[in-house]
């Protein structure tokens, strides 16, 4: 029988895991926005506790690779009586990683905003938090606009390490049917292609927003 027949009758169930790479990317991609969104403004504030606390988590979730992060949070919490599911623990993992990344990506954001702004819109009446709101994140979410870009494309890459803790996305589907079948090399095009196939869309997507945010700027 031809192997490529045998992976057509094969790829509803590589597609249904698709969608659950999705999934995991898509939460990643939020819990990863709104830590470094909040971490980032938390660092505008004056207190050297805080900044440091921030500092370390930063250096400290950057320099441990997310698969020991992933193991931690799936295997490790058990320990203390909190277990999570395949999937929630790979959202949790991926979004506490990503976290400390896009951290520095809206920092920088911020700090590339002009203090003259700032100081302007202060000396017309304007409460620091409205400044922050109105004039400041707007133009560094422009900014920050195709680190985000690039950061989603490698967070959907990564989801393949979330098959070391279960989590039945692509390539866990792959290998479990790498095992049955034996066609490795079939079933992995296939989930290159699949893979290629979210991928492509997502950089054209964040290209086009870039344009379009850079024109509106203009």
């Amino acid at each position: 029988m031809n192997p490529w027949l045998t992976v057509w009758d094969l790829l509803p169930v590589l597609l249904l895991a698709a969608v659950t790479t999705v999934q995991i990317t898509a939460g990643g991609f939020v819990l990863s926005a709104v830590i470094g969104l909040v971490c980032a403004l938390a660092l505008q504030f004056p207190s050297r506790l805080l900044r440091a606390a921030l500092a370390v988590y930063v250096d400290v979730f950057r320099a441990v690779p997310v698969l020991t992060q992933l193991f931690i949070i799936y295997f490790g919490l058990t320990e203390i009586g909190i277990r999570l599911d395949p999937v929630p623990a790979a959202i949790v993992g991926f979004g506490i990683n990503g976290g400390a990344y896009l951290t520095e990506v809206f920092r920088a954001g911020i700090a590339s905003v002009p203090q003259g702004q700032t100081e302007a819109a202060q000396m017309l009446g304007m409460r620091r938090l409205e400044v922050m709101r109105v004039i400041v994140l707007p133009q560094a979410m422009r900014i920050s606009l195709p680190p985000l870009g690039n950061f989603v494309i490698g967070l959907l890459k990564d989801t393949a390490l979330a098959s070391a803790v279960a989590a039945p996305e692509l390539m866990f589907r792959a290998r479990n049917l790498v095992d049955k079948t034996f066609l490795s090399t079939q079933i992995f095009a296939t989930a290159a292609l699949i893979y290629l196939a979210m991928s492509l869309p997502l950089g054209y997507a964040t290209r086009r927003l870039e344009a379009l945010v850079s024109r509106g700027h203009r």
